[in-house]
């Protein structure tokens, strides 16, 4: 590995105002705002829109996609339509 060339990898915390966590973690990400930790120490933290904690996938509030209705609704269109295979060896 080259020296002098590779971004400083230090400890940061992220902060997901929408649900109100926060996490220490190493990140080559900076800022210029601090925060004191629960170990005493400040640390340089950054916002972010969306994490684990408020993502619908991970919390269960996402939406269920109605893949039945879809299905019927496709049947339903192209029901009275025959597809030949033109051209097509065996």
């Amino acid at each position: 590995m080259q020296k002098n060339i590779h971004p400083d990898y230090r400890p940061v915390i992220f902060r997901d105002r929408s649900a109100g966590t926060t996490f220490l973690t190493n990140s080559t990400r900076t800022s210029e705002h601090t925060v004191t930790w629960e170990d005493g120490r400040e640390y340089p933290v950054i916002d972010v829109e969306v994490s684990a904690a408020s993502h619908p996938f991970w919390t269960g509030r996402g939406g269920v996609v109605d893949t039945a209705g879809r299905i019927e609704r496709f049947r339903r269109r192209y029901a009275g339509k025959v597809v030949t295979a033109q051209g097509a060896t065996a």
